[in-house]
């Protein structure tokens, strides 16, 4: 079976995608530590407002700038990078938006589309993969609950940009300035549902602004399509051993597919593992409570062991379902760990079955 690394091969941006608390981000962080130890130069783009990235790194805070983590945390967890680097960002979809409009629009759509932040990182994974400074990008998409946010973003944003009633009002004279008045109401309603805006001061000097910007966010959001569909461009999708999440991997695969995106592979996070103990006799339960010399003790340690060999035979089940449905060449799992990952040296444990390929089949992502 493949690991990342073989999945990765001559790709420059993988999108770990996926429904929310499914471990994108610790995923996304892994992925790029691996590759960095692996000789690339590579960047992680995130915009979960949790610390936990920055943590893991060993950096203070992240912005909308790369950060590189310092080399010396490789070297302290023993990883040999052979001349790798490892950058971060989080990505604040507010300024990004703001590049795009800051001599054209208001600040006050600015703020509102910022909760766009599907299309903003996609903007920003854009801008970077153009500048070419990079070896990979790994991009750890939104926490959405549905993970087709992510792919729909582009068509909303062109949706809200192209709308009927939005070019009316982007002509100064003729129908635009004849219906202002009775259509502003209408306007306003629109503007309300897809950005928040309550009010929005000089209407009409905005629109007539912002329609000299549209060429441009067209050109852009169509090279930002064309990137998601490169054959550079890897997604993986991630997901827990639960049935709802592997059901909704399995729909954003047939998506993914049905949009002729680059499907990569799936990273299933926090699996069960069947234990290789053996199936204990009727006096097991005696030898315990002896060597523990609590009984009940003992009887609470074999439910425990059958709970987990419960929970490892539903895993079992499910991931198998998974493999059969998406058909996916690789299915990497990662095992449910006793300990949150929180620097570098857990990163690069997780990465024993994130890019173990071939002999060890057991491979994927950890707790995000």
């Amino acid at each position: 079976m493949a690991g990342v690394a073989e999945l990765l091969d001559g790709k420059r941006v993988c999108i770990c995608a996926g429904s929310g608390g499914v471990g994108k981000t610790t995923s996304s962080a892994a992925i790029a530590a691996g590759m960095a130890a692996r000789g690339k130069k590579v960047a992680v783009l995130t915009i979960d407002p949790a610390k936990r990235l920055a943590d893991s790194l060993g950096l203070p805070e992240l912005g909308n700038e790369e950060r590189r983590v310092d080399p010396a945390l490789f070297a302290q967890a023993g990883i040999e990078t052979n001349g790798g680097e490892l950058w971060a960002m989080m990505l604040d979809a507010k300024a990004t938006f703001d590049e795009l409009v800051r001599r054209h629009a208001y600040q006050q759509l600015s703020a509102a589309l910022a909760g766009s932040q599907e299309y903003m990182a996609m903007e920003k994974l854009f801008e970077l993969h153009a500048e070419a400074r990079y070896d990979l990008l790994v991009l750890d998409t939104p926490p959405t609950r549905n993970a087709l946010e992510f792919l729909e973003a582009p068509r909303r944003l062109m949706q809200f940009i192209e709308g009927r009633a939005l070019q009316v009002f982007m002509k100064p004279t003729g129908l635009g300035m004849k219906v202002f008045g009775r259509g502003t109401s209408m306007v306003f309603s629109v503007l309300r549902r897809i950005t928040g805006v309550e009010v929005l001061e000089d209407l009409s000097e905005f629109f007539q602004a912002f329609s000299g910007m549209l060429g441009g966010f067209r050109e852009r959001a169509k090279r930002v399509n064309e990137l998601l569909a490169n054959p550079e461009t890897c997604f993986l999708v991630v997901c827990g051993p639960q049935g709802e999440p592997v059901t909704e991997a399995v729909y954003f695969h047939r998506k993914l597919v049905e949009a002729k995106l680059p499907f990569g592979g799936v990273i299933v996070n926090k699996v069960h593992y069947e234990s290789e103990l053996p199936d204990y006799g009727e006096g097991f339960a005696a030898e315990l409570a002896e060597a523990l010399g609590d009984d009940d003790l003992a009887r609470r340690v074999l439910m425990n062991f059958d709970d987990y060999r419960a929970l490892a035979a539903r895993d079992r089940r499910n991931i198998k379902r998974l493999t059969a449905e998406m058909r996916a060449r690789a299915v990497i799992q990662v095992p449910y760990l006793d300990t949150d990952v929180h620097d570098l040296s857990g990163l690069m444990q997780i990465n024993e079955y994130l890019f173990a390929a071939g002999a060890k089949e057991r491979t994927a992502i950890a707790a995000g």
